[in-house]
């Protein structure tokens, strides 16, 4: 397993995210999305697994309405030039990502590794 975080200090569900992790054992890159935000590839491979771009938009971002109005490459450049508008945490395993809490989805992941 090749597991990475991507979210905010601040965020809860990051928190969560991290702990669950932490508690199985299971090493994990921490990425401050805010700083460093995610690459063009990784942005691309997060919308691949998760299947669409509105399920990555924080809706408690008061731009995130905005957003939804514009064409999708346009979505795209945004997402990729302002990352808070990013739900989190975004948790990614290889090709395979989630976005927000999904403990279920993780516990799969260790079953599947072993």
């Amino acid at each position: 397993m090749n597991i990475q975080i991507f979210g905010k200090s601040k965020c809860f569900d990051t928190k969560k995210a991290e702990r669950f992790f932490r508690e199985r054992h299971i090493p994990f890159q921490s990425v401050d999305l805010p700083t460093k935000g995610l690459s063009k590839r990784e942005l691309e491979s997060v919308i691949r697994s998760v299947g669409s771009i509105e399920l990555l938009l924080n809706e408690k971002h008061p731009d995130a309405a905005l957003v939804t109005y514009l064409l999708p490459d346009a979505q795209f450049e945004k997402l990729l030039e302002n990352p808070a508008l990013l739900r989190t945490p975004i948790v990614r395993n290889g090709q395979k990502a989630t976005v927000g809490e999904a403990s279920a989805v993780w516990t799969a992941w260790i079953k599947e590794s072993k």
